[in-house]
């Protein structure tokens, strides 16, 4: 005797095809939130002064090459100084802040004393702290220190990152095997040759993402350079960029060059999340070969 087939209600399948389709709806969405004002920098970049203010808005236009040649021109090429000045802020403060929460991650993951959950609740409070609120007394201390308007003054707030220290310790204490460590004891290594050349290799992973998300925020930091700086040689781009917003108030030519700026100022950032993200994907295909 053989069982009847069963037949799927179409009424519970077309409701839970439209469901389906409701979380894809809603990323669409969001992706359309934030592509559309990329979109519309890429297109007004290729405008000129005219262009822009006279045609439609998703219209390419034909002056890009003049834009960039004129921006470049701008100062002597001033721009290209804010450029080089952010790639310094960003990739040093970014290298020397994931140093930093490398070390201070291991540690915290690794070893036990006294007071170890107090600091580290310090340190996510830390995380919660708005950074207008740090940056007035960050300034007051530079000027203490003879270091306001200086590289330092924008570098050394930098390298402490909460957030890095706290995904770095969460990371080492995932990655990193207490047996391993203490197998490197048994063999007679110290501390320092055990973390660089058995703890290190294992947080790389982790220690990618700090860097990103650290070259991302320094990158677009803009509150600490403007209240730090007071030398114009010394902005980074985001700064740069807004004071040439401020004088396009009274000159509009501006206006092209600072959309130009900007769409220029967007490519480092896709190239690193771009190379990045290889890392990643090879990174974890060794992990995945090894184990």
């Amino acid at each position: 005797m053989t069982a009847a087939p069963v037949t799927a209600d179409p009424v519970a399948a077309a409701t839970s095809r439209r469901i389906a389709w409701v979380p894809t709806a809603a990323l669409l969405a969001g992706a359309l939130y934030c592509l559309l004002p990329v979109a519309w920098v890429v297109v007004a970049s290729t405008k000129s002064g005219r262009e822009l203010f006279s045609t439609f808005t998703f219209l390419p236009g034909t002056g890009f090459t003049g834009n960039l040649a004129d921006l470049s021109a701008y100062r002597d090429g001033v721009y290209w100084r804010w450029m080089l000045n952010s790639l310094f802020y960003a990739g040093f403060g970014a290298l020397l802040s994931t140093a930093v929460s490398a070390l201070s991650g291991y540690a915290l993951a690794t070893y036990r004393f006294r007071g170890r959950e107090t600091l580290f609740n310090v340190l996510l409070a830390g995380v919660l702290m708005p950074p207008v609120i740090l940056a007035v007394p960050q300034y007051l201390l530079m000027a203490k220190a003879d270091m306001a308007d200086s590289y330092l003054s924008v570098l050394l707030p930098l390298i402490l990152s909460p957030y890095g220290v706290y995904l770095a310790r969460i990371y080492a204490a995932a990655a990193v095997p207490r047996d391993v460590v203490e197998a490197g004891r048994m063999d007679g290594g110290g501390e320092w040759r055990i973390f660089r050349s058995v703890a290190l290799p294992m947080m790389v992973p982790g220690l990618v993402t700090v860097f990103l998300f650290q070259f991302v925020a320094v990158w677009n930091n803009f509150l600490l350079p403007y209240i730090m700086l007071g030398d114009d040689r010394k902005f980074p781009v985001t700064l740069g960029l807004y004071t040439l917003l401020q004088q396009g108030s009274n000159t509009p030519a501006l206006y092209t060059l600072v959309i130009t700026g900007a769409l220029l100022a967007v490519l480092p950032l896709i190239a690193l999340f771009l190379v990045i993200q290889r890392f990643w994907s090879l990174d974890l295909l060794s992990g995945a070969v090894k184990s």
